[in-house]
Order: C-alpha cells, then structure tokens, then sequence
C-alpha cells in the first residue's frame, strides 16, 4: 500500500526557514573568513562532464597553470572535469589552488587538485555564487552546461547593473563560444534588449597567453581587491 506522504504545514515551513537562516549564515561566515585570506584569485569555470585527455580539459590544465605562473591562485567549483583541471593546473605551477564544492545528488566530488587548507563545502549555490564573485579577479570560462552557463551570466548581470566593479570575463573555445555570442549579437543586441557597450563585458581567446594577457592588462590600471 503506498504510504501517504507528509505535506508541511504553514507553520512548520515557517519554523524550517528560520533554522535554516543559521546555516546559511555561517557558510557565509565560514567562506568570508577562509577567501578572504587567499588573496587575488582567478575563477575557472566549465563542466563537471569533461574527461582527462579531452581538448579542452587539457587546455583548462595549460590556462590554469599559466594564470598561477602570473601570480594568481585558481577557484574552481571543486569537483571534477573543468574543475578538476583547473586545480589540477594551479597545482602543477605550486599556485593557489581553491575549490568551492557544492554538495550535489550526481557529479559533484572532491577533486584531489585543491590545497588540503582551501577546500569549503556548501549547501547552498547562492552562497557560493557569492564567493565566487567576492573574490575573483576574472572568470575564465570554458565549455560547460547550464551550471557554467548561470555562473557567466550572473557575473555579466552585476557588472552590467553597476552591482560590482568590472573585472575580465573570458570565455575559452571559439568554437563552443561563438554561436552564443552570434545569437547575443543577432537577437538580443537587434532586439534592444541589451546595449552595445554590455557585448565589451566579454571576450573570446583560445590560448593560455591570450587568457593571461587580457588579465595582466587590465590589472595594469585596475586594483586587485574584493569586488564588494
């Protein structure tokens, strides 16, 4: 016989929020006071999907090396494929190499890439779309799914809406890339829904050196700090 299920009532919904206010503010707690002891760092983002020996997992390996060479450490998501390589690239040159793991019913698992020290767990993706933004210094962002996809957007959406100060958005892979920028220009951009300056917001390499230019550049006239 099948079992009824349980529906919350109003008040105990009510209840489960207010508790749940105390875990989200201690991983805001937690991950303020680990991040903001690293210093600057890079965000590399892709997806969890990409094996080793894939193209661009090796690419992600060679541009998250060349980043840690320039002096800057590496946040991944945590987990594997793009992730992974990013890590794994920070870890090759001796660099920072961060990982913001996010607790996932598929997929997501630790990487063995990331410094013993900075490894933070989160239940909560909003908390750690914070850290993210907090306490990067570019997105370096390389072929991914929807999550990749969320992450680049919500970047472009703050810098757009003066929310945080611009930093550099690259996106890896004019293959993968250039369809999505092709339909922002051809139908977003025709249709007024956004202003040609917001297509400046974003660039498209495919090489480390490019990915490294780009930052090194814009850090010549711009201050490494916190975005907020």
């Amino acid at each position: 016989m099948r079992k009824e299920q349980h529906h919350k009532g109003w008040n105990e919904i009510k209840t489960n929020d207010s508790w749940a206010l105390f875990k989200i503010m201690g991983e805001f707690v937690n991950g303020f006071e680990k991040m903001s002891a690293i210093g600057p760092c890079v965000s590399v983002f892709g997806s969890a999907r990409t094996k080793p020996g894939d193209k661009y997992y090796e690419l992600a390996v060679s541009v998250a090396k060349s980043i840690a060479e320039a002096g800057y450490g590496i946040i991944t998501g945590g987990g594997p494929g793009i992730m992974e390589a990013g890590n794994r690239g920070a870890h090759l040159a001796g660099g920072t190499s961060v990982g913001l793991n996010i607790d996932l019913p598929f997929e997501q698992h630790d990487n063995p890439y990331i410094d013993g020290d900075k490894s933070l767990d989160f239940d909560y993706f909003f908390v750690r779309k914070v850290m993210f933004v907090k306490y990067s210094q570019g997105f370096v962002v390389l072929p991914g799914g929807f999550g990749t996809l969320d992450e680049l957007f919500e970047a472009i959406t703050l810098i757009q809406t003066h929310k945080i100060e611009k930093f550099p958005i690259i996106l890896v892979g004019s293959e993968f890339w250039n369809g999505l920028m092709d339909w922002i220009k051809d139908t977003m951009l025709k249709m007024g829904n956004i202003s040609p300056g917001d297509l400046d917001l974003i660039q498209i390499v495919d090489t480390e050196k490019e990915v490294v230019e780009i930052i090194d550049s814009f850090y010549k006239g711009n201050i490494l700090s916190p975005n907020f």
